[in-house]
């Protein structure tokens, strides 16, 4: 990932720190992964850990299927989150932190994310947080517009679990591109997305168009289907006789 100077250090750490690790002070513990990442002191901690913590901005970390995801009505209020497809799950809309290798690469009609060409459901343009830091990072204004101050973000009030998602939990993709799930999100947070949502959308507009165009067009199915029955009109020719 291309880091500019000006993505603060607490978003840096959290997309390369390695979370569900071991803690080490409380190895013999139980539930002693470190799933909770702290913004003011930019570590990943376990519940154990908590008391020293208790007054600073603390972010839990879920996992599902080996990959980390937070909430998405958690990070609406650190940045802006609009076109990052987000998923539900636990009746919680969230999102992937960093974007997840692909076996193969297939690029046919559809849409795909600006950074990893995953594919993705309309209108979305990111997969996950990552790439849409990672592509405004080398735009000419940076992330400026796109972070909010956040000096109070405690964990949620329904308790801490241990963040794992079971794979009977399938995410399913919301169909929504508004960047809270409407349960806890502040008006101000909600209002300053859509402030920046057009922005986000004028950024990509070239890239996307771009791609559109590199695209081979295939004939509508009609018209292929038309082609394939005058064929089959046509008198069958024999091979001649020798």
């Amino acid at each position: 990932m291309l880091f500019s100077s000006y993505v603060p250090r607490w978003l840096q750490v959290l997309l390369t720190e390695k979370f569900f690790n071991a803690c080490i002070i409380h190895e013999g513990a139980r539930k002693n992964e470190k799933n909770i990442y702290c913004l003011d002191c930019c570590i990943s901690i376990c519940p154990h850990c908590l008391a020293p913590h208790s007054s600073h901005r603390l972010l839990q970390v879920r996992r599902y299927v080996y990959h980390d995801v937070i909430r998405l009505d958690d990070a609406t209020k650190l940045m802006d989150c609009a076109f990052v497809q987000s998923y539900i799950t636990n009746s919680a809309k969230v999102i992937f932190i960093n974007q997840r290798p692909q076996t193969r690469h297939f690029r046919g009609s559809g849409n795909f994310c600006t950074i990893c060409d995953r594919s993705l459901q309309d209108p979305y343009l990111f997969c996950s947080l990552s790439c849409k830091i990672d592509y405004l990072s080398r735009t000419e204004d940076g992330l400026s517009k796109f972070l909010f101050e956040c000096n109070y973000l405690p964990l949620p009030d329904s308790g801490l679990d241990d963040g794992l998602v079971t794979p009977d939990s399938v995410l399913e993709p919301s169909c929504s591109t508004k960047t809270s799930s409407g349960s806890g999100g502040s008006d101000e947070v909600w209002c300053r997305a859509l402030a920046c949502t057009a922005t986000t959308s004028e950024i990509v507009r070239k890239k996307r168009t771009s791609l559109t165009a590199c695209r081979p067009t295939c004939p509508p199915v009609s018209e292929v289907s038309g082609n394939l029955m005058n064929r089959r009109k046509k008198a069958p020719q024999r091979a001649p006789l020798y």
